[in-house]
């Protein structure tokens, strides 16, 4: 869904592009699904969908380039290393071509999106070949050529026997003939030195059968062909050399060996054909291949979704894992920040709620030594589609995870106890009746939530007694929406908000917001487009904020509501928009955008996502607009921000995306109760550090001042949380110079205070 363009959002892309460094950015990013794998004379590139990452063989160490270094692809679809110049091509699906250059930058080229007369769903970059200081793309349009010295793009050859686009394949020179396996045509060849190869009627038809992959190996043409058999050319005909039973999906060569990849093998090929090695499996996994190549013995092979792992011609049977440390995949829809711990679910349900196909996939979670570790589907009970996380405040080692499909699973340390039907009795969960099939099990959980007394709140999807919850005491307890929301056979809910009083308020879909006390005589009150100002009846989250307003997010714009003590003296809540002035224009703020999701930092500023619109900052009372992050001004590596999540502690904020997670190390700490935990960071603040120099650990509305050795006063303010920024400047005129800066805080009332010192270096 696109962003309505408005003046306030133009406005606020041309201050925020290039106002944080990719220092304040982290990124959590999974390398396990592979989509290519290529060899250097010395080195291996292998890339996911957003990411790539090389190794020196001599070396164990990973290099990793992805958005935080400024490799910001769309979705990867192949790579190529040029030996020759170092550089690294990166083919994208929609025609993206990234450059990763040998001093770290990275090119991008947009000539394939921006000057190829074709459709968008026609530019899918299918293979690199190199020859004679020129790259020639395989597109789904034709063949372009690039540059590799310049990385300047130079023409483009649309080959179809009538001068239309179509699909090629793969490339590759033999005896200054150019060979392209294409989808329609069969192998269409010219002369490489021809000067008019733009002119269709320049190529001919070298073979009408139908191929997927071609190469030049020991100086012949070798293909591989839909009918999953590989053959070489001897000059006259084709002869096979090789059945493999699957159609292959990439046909390589390093020069002295022939990699054929098919998703359940791998054959290494020797100069006479021979086969070298033949692997069909990974010791305890059940792997699909994706692409592989060889370099110096050694055997590199990508997974589907396991990584990428070596071996070695002479033992094929010994695997390495070679992934950087990541979750299980990119692919994540809530996160949740504990003690000491991360925890990421990977499964789903579609903006109707549908769970199917169902999610068979595991846990991952990242701990305070900066590693993953994912815990396997195999032993989470058959748990599917697992949607959402609660932390229990006061014991941080039980965790619940909702299944929109099988019910909930709860941890307690390293047990885990799948809750159900079966389990939780006559009030606790339940399963939807489907007609006909009595006996089908569909228990569609969600919007977990815990209250001040420690009782766990949660949706019930599909059956009447939509609301539950889990008492500490172990007791389970119902509560009827018959009567209260009109679409009860198809309840559906999504995030849960509980505030101080112990109200209860739920985003549904269809229905708007279900509010629920039970210590008022079970009293509810839904806020919906009968009887408020709400523009959707379709809500996607909900946030109280520090001044105990309600921020609702629906699929057509944001409300507010004033108050939630409200709900205890009223029947009705009616809810109000944020007005926003620009210049002489005012503007509803996020008027009809689909909100994703809002999150509320520890200074009272609200994150708010937008579906295909990244995500914006905006003061406590919405009336500035702070930071607004996208793809293209930021390292978010997607558009569609699914989940917010912020650590309280740190100020870290996590963006989960449909295309990996990534986080920004802001200021959106709470505040502390006393001024004895301050600290300063960086110190030293050295000459190549772009960003703010960040003072942690203050109560809220504590006065900062900074002065230079000599008492000469260059920044003031009031901290509105538990971290302020300085940018270094004397009250925003010039960059301070070296030296020793003091910091003075003082709580808002005097009675506590420290000084801190931090060091500028030039």
């Amino acid at each position: 869904m696109k962003i309505k363009t408005l003046i306030y959002i133009l406005f606020v892309t041309q201050f925020s592009i290039g106002q944080q460094s990719n220092q304040m950015w982290k990124g959590y990013f999974s390398y396990n699904e592979i989509v290519d794998v290529e060899s250097a004379s010395n080195a291996v590139f292998a890339s996911t969908q957003n990411a790539l990452f090389s190794q020196v063989i001599a070396s164990s160490n990973l290099n990793i380039y992805n958005s935080i270094t400024g490799l910001k692809p769309d979705v990867i679809s192949t790579i190529h290393h040029s030996e020759s110049f170092n550089k690294t091509f990166v083919g994208n699906k929609n025609g993206l071509i990234l450059i990763q250059n040998p001093d770290g930058s990275v090119t991008t080229k947009v000539d394939v999106i921006e000057e190829v007369p074709v459709p968008p769903n026609k530019k899918k970059i299918n293979d690199f070949y190199e020859f004679n200081g020129r790259l020639y793309v395989a597109t789904d349009y034709g063949i372009s050529v690039i540059d590799v010295a310049t990385s300047e793009f130079i023409t483009t050859y649309f080959i179809g026997t009538a001068g239309e686009e179509t699909e090629v394949l793969q490339t590759t020179v033999l005896n200054n003939e150019i060979y392209a396996v294409t989808r329609s045509f069969g192998i269409r060849k010219a002369n490489i030195n021809n000067p008019n190869l733009f002119d269709f009627s320049q190529w001919q038809t070298f073979d009408t059968n139908f191929w997927s992959g071609i190469v030049t190996f020991n100086n012949q043409l070798v293909a591989t062909n839909t009918n999953a058999r590989t053959y070489s050319y001897n000059g006259a005909s084709f002869q096979e050399i090789l059945n493999h039973n699957q159609i292959g999906l990439k046909l390589k060569t390093n020069g002295n060996e022939l990699i054929i990849t098919t998703q359940n093998n791998i054959y290494v090929l020797g100069q006479s054909f021979n086969i070298m090695a033949h692997i069909t499996q990974i010791p305890d996994l059940n792997v699909k291949f994706t692409a592989a190549t060889v370099v110096d013995e050694f055997i590199y092979i990508g997974t589907e979704k396991n990584g990428l792992f070596s071996t070695t011609l002479t033992n094929p049977a010994v695997f390495t894992a070679m992934s950087p440390n990541g979750p299980l995949q990119n692919y994540a829809f809530r996160v949740k920040k504990g003690k000491n711990k991360l925890w990421m679910v990977h499964g789903d349900y579609s903006q109707q709620f549908n769970p199917y196909p169902l999610d068979e996939l595991g846990i991952s979670t990242y701990t305070t030594d900066n590693s993953w570790q994912v815990l396997p589907y195999q032993d989470l009970l058959g748990a599917k589609s697992l949607s959402d996380i609660a932390i229990n405040p006061s014991r941080p080692n039980e965790v619940f995870v909702t299944s929109y499909f099988s019910g909930m699973l709860k941890f307690q340390g390293e047990e885990v106890e799948l809750l159900n039907n079966t389990n939780t009795g006559p009030n606790g969960l339940e399963s939807l009746v489907l007609s006909g099939n009595p006996s089908y099990i569909d228990i569609r959980i969600n919007s977990p939530a815990f209250d001040k007394e420690g009782n766990l709140w949660v949706t019930n999807g599909l059956v009447d007694r939509g609301i539950k919850v889990l008492r500490a005491n172990g007791q389970w307890q119902s509560f009827d929406l018959t009567g209260i929301t009109a679409n009860l056979a198809t309840g559906r809910y999504n995030s849960m908000a509980i505030d101080k009083n112990s109200t209860k308020w739920i985003a549904a879909y269809n229905d708007g917001v279900v509010a629920f006390n039970e210590n008022y005589s079970n009293k509810f009150i839904v806020i919906n487009q009968e009887n408020a100002d709400i523009p959707a009846p379709v809500v996607n989250c909900l946030a109280i904020d520090n001044r105990n307003q309600l921020w609702i997010g629906t699929m057509a714009g944001l409300r507010v509501l004033s108050s939630i003590d409200r709900f205890i003296t009223e029947t009705e809540l009616d809810v109000f928009p944020i007005i926003i002035q620009e210049g002489d224009l005012a503007q509803e703020l996020f008027y009809q955008q689909p909100i994703l999701d809002i999150a509320v930092d520890g200074a009272n500023r609200k994150w708010v996502s937008i579906a295909d619109g990244g995500v914006f900052l905006v003061s406590s009372n919405g009336q500035q607009t702070l930071y607004r992050f996208d793809k293209s001004n930021s390292p978010l590596p997607s558009n569609n921000i699914l989940d917010i999540e912020i650590d309280g502690v740190s100020g870290e904020v996590f963006f989960v995306t449909d295309k990996g997670m990534v986080s920004f190390l802001g200021t959106s700490t709470k505040p502390s109760d006393g001024l004895g935990d301050v600290y300063v960071y960086p110190n030293p603040v050295r000459p190549n550090f772009v960003g703010t120099v960040k003072i942690s650990g203050l109560t809220d509305k504590a006065n900062i001042k900074i002065t230079d050795i000599e008492g000469n006063l260059v920044y003031e303010t009031t901290s509105s949380g538990g971290t302020i920024e300085w940018d270094t400047t004397a009250f925003g005129k010039y960059k301070v110079a070296s030296g020793v800066y003091m910091i003075f805080v003082a709580s808002e009332d005097g009675l506590d205070s420290t000084v801190k010192k931090v060091m500028i270096v030039r």
